[in-house]
């Protein structure tokens, strides 16, 4: 089973858990037991996956970043170094909360900037865009680009990863690498023009 997948020999993989074929795991970390990793991700150097944490496929995990029981990413998520997702709200060393773990949702092709902090409860939309150092403390909407303390929505970020200027007199938002078109959907939604969006990601023309 294990040659399916890599781990460095300085770090622990605690059985049972699941780990998906293809990918690598790094340096001093540590997958504790009912975890589930999926295909084709690396996760870096000091990584923690707490028990019954879900890992979708291809999803890139940088050095020092712990994931507490009550994450779930999914396929294609970006978490920059020492980012942090919370698991309780009101933590006491003295008081044991552990029936009250609450979950955080981190949709697919979403990125989370190094130092950014979730914190417990919320969802990060598809492909939205966390800026380093950001602090989320409510959902997010797809695509949207979060920036400051507390976060809050300072643009829009294509599938790519690259910000989206101001709309043309058509209302659409245009990738500037890969030239897919967007428009806004209401005052706090955004879609794709081009493109099914469960389609994988496409190459720039």
């Amino acid at each position: 089973m294990q040659s399916s997948y890599f781990v460095h020999p300085s770090s622990f993989i605690d059985i049972p858990c699941e780990i998906g074929e293809g990918t690598k795991i790094w340096h001093f970390s540590h997958v504790m037991p009912h975890a589930k990793i999926g295909k084709n991700c690396n996760l870096g150097q000091n990584v923690v996956v707490s028990s019954h944490v879900e890992i979708g496929d291809n999803v890139k995990i940088q050095n020092n970043v712990s994931l507490y029981t009550g994450a779930v990413l999914e396929d294609d998520v970006f978490l920059g170094p020492s980012c942090v997702l919370t698991n309780i709200v009101n933590p006491r060393s003295e008081i044991v909360r552990r029936h009250m773990y609450e979950k955080t949702i981190i949709r697919k092709g979403a990125s989370v900037g190094a130092n950014a902090t979730i914190v417990c409860g919320s969802t990060i939309g598809r492909y939205a865009f966390i800026a380093a150092g950001a602090v989320v403390t409510k959902d997010v909407p797809e695509y949207a680009l979060m920036i400051g303390v507390p976060a809050r929505r300072a643009g829009w970020m294509s599938r790519h990863g690259y910000r989206l200027g101001a709309p043309d007199a058509s209302g659409i938002l245009t990738c500037p690498f890969s030239g897919m078109r967007y428009q806004e959907v209401g005052t706090d939604a955004l879609r794709c023009l081009d493109l099914d969006e469960a389609a994988p990601l496409p190459k720039a023309a």
